[in-house]
Order: C-alpha cells, then structure tokens, then sequence
C-alpha cells in the first residue's frame, strides 16, 4: 500500500466524525429549542388569568321551621286484582255490568259445567254402591265371616269415592267465578261463547275504601315517623280538596340505592275520589318547631357519594394577577370552595342543612356546573333561581 493512501484513510475518518458531531448537534439544539418553548407555554398558559365565571349566589339563613314533612307518593288499592278463572272453560253467562259496585263473593260469570256436572252424578252413584257395600261388608266382618282386610279395603274404596266426588264438586264450584272482595269493577275482559283458559283475566276488582298512599322518605325521618302520625293529601285532579289520613305502616328496611324508606298510609274514600295509581303530594307534621338553616335547593349538587355546596368567600389577591389583557389586578377577590354538607327536610324550593353549612355564609345557586375548587367568580343576581317555601303551579 503507498504512503497517500494511508494518509488518506485518517482524514477521512475524521471528515466522517466531524459531520457526525455536526449533525447531532443541529438536531440536539433543534429538539432543545423545542422543549424550551414547549415549556414556556405551558408555564404561560398555566398563569394565564381565567375569566371569572358568573353566578347567582344566596346567603343561608335561619328559620323556624315545625317540624313537618312533605313527601309524594302513588295511591294504592288496599285489594286490588285481576279476577281470573282456575279452571278452563267456555263462558256461558256473565252477571256483572262493567263499572258497578260488587260485594265479596258475588257472582260475576260462570262457565259451562255440562260435562262436569254428568261425571259428578256418576261419581255420586258410585260413590252410593260404595259405602253400601262397605256397610256390608262391615256387618259380615262382625260376624266373621269375611276378613278384617278385605273390610278395609271396601271402607276405603268408599271414602275415595266419596273424595272424588267432593273433587268434582269443586271443579263445578271453580266454574263459577266469584268477587275476592268487596269492591268497584272495571271493564269486561270476556265474551259470552268464548273459551277461557285458566289465569285469563276477567275482569279488574279494585277495593276503593279505604285507600293506601304509598309514600318515600329520607332515613333520617326513620325515627321520627311512627304508625298512627296524621297525614294530608292532595291530587292533583282534585285541586283545593285535601284528604286525611294516618300513617298504618312502615318499612323496616332502608333502600341502599336512594336512602329512602317507604311508608304507608290510609285514607278514607267514601266517595271513591280517590283512585290507585295516581300521584299524590303528602305533607304530616312530627310536632314542635326548631331552627333550621335554609337555602334554596338549586345551591346544592345532589350526588351520590355526598350532596355538595359551592361557598363563596372572600380572599385577598395574590401578587402579580393580572387581567385578560395583563392589566394588574389588586384587591380582593370572590372565589368558591366546594363543602359537602347533610342536608335535610325540604320546603317548597328550600332545603334544609343539617350540616356544614353556617349562617350568613354565601352559596353559589347557579352556574354550579362550570365551577371548580378555588376558581373566582362573580356575583350576579338579577335572575335568581326560585326560593319559594310554598310553591304554586300556574297553568298557562
């Protein structure tokens, strides 16, 4: 090999690591340059100041309240049922008229027993050569003339004659269908000729006095409610009439889902006013009265993992806020801190707190959506959500 061409070799190795060096120091100023700025516009972006967001806010006050309970529920019929039939048949009459009053055990239709009423007469004359021929059979037993065995079994073929028979019976007595109970009948579900099928519905029955009123409250009323508490309803087919009642019944079990339990009460209805299934507002009074703080039930979020109030409070700028246009801000400024509170019985459009809310402190009432811990809000109360007590529907 000649002299040039080892002198070549290490200069090219050199030109080589130089361009190497060369390059990855572009791409390590580009990529440096890059974090940089990156990181520039986050911390740009994470003092950037934010709008204020607008909200209606009350003060929570003190009220005396008695210490009653509303609370909605659906009325129930005390018995109430589809009248079916237990056996099969085709209708051969129908004895009631749709809509009419019917006292328990009253007729309402009857099927075609022909066929039945042929096999229990035949069941009868058998069950007649039976018990004769047990009563035969006995005598010549006490003469011993015939074995104690063979007298059983003709005493016993006669009582299974006579159960058929009383079997028969009953199917003939199925054939007729009766009222359960007293009560108000709704439509005709069946045709004279048409075939019935056992459990095909007749007719509805429904025992209209007294009257159930099935209603939810909140556990903490659990201890507070008891069998015998007045009761007033209202519907809302009804307006301005109010029914009296007492509470008859409470369940013992709290519903895990909603920390409600149910409670039952029950109405007279001589009238037949009123009818289950509809909606009914109730409203009962535990006695007393006592200081509650109130706010309007718009200020709280309802979650289930805690009911939540966003307090408005007070506090003084920090150093260097500045305004949208980077103006500097001084002074002091409106923020919301969020505070899980235990709310209690409700009045209209107000709540009452139980806990963790005091008097005379600020609670955001709107807006509550686009609020977070800390953020700064103003105060603007030219529509305020509704804080009525006692709320009237207008129709319009």
């Amino acid at each position: 090999m000649s002299t040039a061409s080892r002198e070549r070799k290490p200069r090219f190795a050199l030109r080589m690591t130089l361009m190497l060096i060369a390059t990855l120091l572009v791409f390590g100023g580009v990529f440096a340059v890059k974090a940089i700025i990156g990181k520039q516009m986050n911390e740009f972006f994470d003092n950037m100041p934010q709008p204020a967001a607008a909200v209606s806010a009350a003060t929570a006050t003190v009220e005396r309240w008695s210490d009653d309970g509303e609370a909605v529920g659906t009325l129930v019929a005390v018995n109430g049922t589809e009248v079916t039939t237990e056996a099969g048949g085709v209708v051969r009459a129908i004895e009631f008229e749709p809509g009419q009053p019917v006292k328990a055990g009253a007729v309402l239709v009857r099927l075609n027993t022909d066929n039945e009423v042929a096999t229990l007469k035949a069941l009868e004359s058998t069950a007649r050569l039976a018990e004769v021929q047990a009563e035969r059979w006995q005598q010549l037993g006490k003469d011993q003339l015939v074995s104690l065995d063979e007298v059983q079994q003709r005493v016993s073929a006669a009582a299974n004659a006579h159960a058929q028979v009383e079997a028969q019976r009953a199917l003939i007595a199925q054939k007729t269908i009766r009222a359960p109970f007293s009560g108000e009948l709704g439509i005709r579900r069946v045709n004279l000729g048409q075939f019935v099928s056992p459990g095909d519905p007749i007719v509805t029955l429904q025992q209209l006095d007294p009257i159930h009123l099935d209603f939810a409250l909140p556990e903490q009323y659990m201890d507070k409610l008891r069998p015998g508490t007045r009761i007033r309803a209202t519907v809302d087919a009804l307006p301005g009439r109010e029914f009296e009642g007492e509470v008859t019944a409470i369940e013992p079990r709290i519903d895990p889902s909603t920390r409600n339990f149910t409670a039952q009460a029950t109405l007279a209805n001589p009238e037949h006013l009123l009818r289950p299934g509809a909606f009914a507002r109730v409203r009962f009074s535990l006695g007393g009265e006592r200081e509650v703080v109130v706010i309007p039930q718009t200020a709280v979020s309802f979650n289930p993992y805690g009911n939540a109030v966003f307090v408005i409070s007070e506090v003084p700028r920090k150093e260097g806020e500045t305004d949208m246009q980077g103006n500097p801000l001084t002074g002091n400024k409106l923020v919301v801190t969020q505070r899980f509170v235990r709310t209690g019985a409700t009045r209209g459009d107000l709540v009452a707190v139980v806990e963790g809310l005091k008097p005379g402190e600020q609670v955001a009432t709107s807006g509550l959506l686009k609020l977070r811990n800390e953020a700064e809000v103003t105060i603007n109360n030219e529509i305020q959500p509704a804080a009525d007590p006692e709320p009237q529907t207008q129709n319009r």
